[in-house]
């Protein structure tokens, strides 16, 4: 599912913390896509990663969190992107 663009500028508020897995990464144009729980993707840059997820290391599949924004311009994109850490028992 991919979305539409939307004019204006960019909204500059904190989004919703969120997780999904990895479905496509493009490793030389430094981007790739997350699909969340109700299937829609989300954009993320490499810029987006938090400092302790190296883009090169990402792999298809990976669950990952991230804070959900939505850019009046660009439309929905996942920020300070990090792994999914294994929950404690």
């Amino acid at each position: 599912m991919r979305f539409g663009r939307a004019k204006g500028p960019p909204i500059q508020s904190a989004g919703a913390r969120t997780s999904g897995t990895i479905i496509r990464i493009a490793v030389g144009q430094s981007y790739g896509f997350i699909r969340l729980r109700d299937r829609r993707e989300v954009f993320f840059h490499r810029a987006d990663l938090h400092d302790d997820t190296p883009f090169n290391s990402l792999q298809i599949g990976e669950l990952v969190v991230f804070e959900l924004i939505v850019d009046a311009i660009s439309g929905p994109r996942a920020v300070h992107v990090t792994r999914r850490t294994p929950r404690k028992a």
